[in-house]
């Protein structure tokens, strides 16, 4: 399998992914206080939206990747 057939599906299974959930949530560490021996931290959590247009383009790139097996002709 060549790299183009990788990428185009990576890119299907991931845009087809984008469509299925819409957007993911990650946790990220903001600030930490430490006064002797006591330690505050915040986690602040974070959500990304994934555009449609996203998911589709992925998915149609993605499968013209896997359908034309894209080969570079060396000269």
């Amino acid at each position: 399998m060549n790299t183009i057939k990788v990428l185009g599906l990576v890119l299907l299974v991931s845009g087809v992914l984008g469509l299925v959930y819409g957007s993911f949530s990650y946790t990220k560490n903001t600030e930490e206080a430490k006064i002797g021996s006591v330690v505050i931290s915040v986690k602040d959590k974070q959500s990304v939206n994934i555009p449609v247009w996203v998911g589709v383009g992925g998915i149609v790139l993605g499968s013209a990747f896997l359908v034309t097996g894209y080969r570079v002709k060396s000269i």
